[in-house]
């Protein structure tokens, strides 16, 4: 008697970049109707989303079939073991351009002077407020995260200043824990990406305490990826179908760029 076939593995999914405790029935939602679009076109695809554990093993599982990652990482070696599907649309958000987003260089109204926010530039150029950034604690969410780090120092860099512009840098391990720093006077300021302020803005308490001070340069947002050993048919499943989900969401931050 032959021994019975192995259950294939079942794909991955995860869209762990935006998916706030507050918000996680929005991106279940996007997830539905992405899973359904998938299934009508006969690519497997998982019940529910996977949350939680290390997300660069998420990132480079073989079965993954969609996830959403930053470009820092995938500099740093992760595009070895992905391929980019698409870029989302962040022109719902200010700072945002089409594919394109800059970072809110956030810091408390008490520690700006008085100051008012700043708008985020037309022409997507950095406006970086070096003469008040001098000196000051710097929060972190991650060393490999464009939209954190990376993209502030490189635009710091063009500007002919570097890391030593800082008394102090905090890894503060996201996006909403440099805001919670600043907000709690453990930092002064924090770069953080168009998307991540405006849900900020939604959910965490006291961000009317901060205020926006300048703006990174716009760089290329958060892509959707898949494993590098997704096969061309499905890849073309998914992005169709994100194409498809993008037009059926609500809040604008999930539509594809075109």
């Amino acid at each position: 008697m032959s021994e019975p076939l192995a259950a294939l593995p079942m794909p991955l999914a995860a869209l762990p970049m935006y998916d706030w405790p507050e918000c996680r029935d929005e991106t279940d939602a996007l997830w539905r109707v992405i899973r359904d679009g998938l299934r009508a076109r006969g690519v497997a695809a998982p019940d529910a989303l996977t949350r939680g554990g290390d997300v660069q093993a998420i990132w480079r599982d073989p079965d993954l079939l969609l996830a959403q990652t930053c470009w820092g990482p995938l500099e740093a070696g992760l595009a070895n073991d992905v391929q980019v599907l698409a870029q989302p649309d962040y022109s719902a958000f200010e700072g945002g351009a089409g594919p394109l987003y800059s970072s809110a260089i956030v810091m408390r109204r008490d520690a700006a002077g008085g100051a008012m926010s700043v708008r985020s530039p037309e022409d997507g150029m950095a406006r970086l407020p070096l003469d008040r950034m001098r000196g000051m604690r710097f929060a972190f969410n991650d060393p490999v995260s464009r939209s954190g780090y990376l993209g502030l120092i490189q635009d710091l860099r063009e500007a002919g200043e570097g890391i030593d512009l800082f008394s102090q840098c905090l890894e503060a391990g996201g996006h909403r824990q440099s805001l919670q720093a600043v907000r709690d006077g453990r930092a002064d300021l924090c770069a953080v990406d168009c998307r991540s302020w405006a849900l900020a803005q939604r959910f965490e308490p006291g961000m009317d305490l901060l205020l926006v001070a300048g703006w990174t340069a716009r760089r290329p947002g958060l892509p959707y990826i898949t494993s590098l050993a997704t096969d061309a048919q499905t890849r073309a499943a998914l992005r169709a179908v994100l194409a498809e989900a993008s037009c059926k969401v609500n809040d604008g931050g999930d539509r594809l760029a075109p």
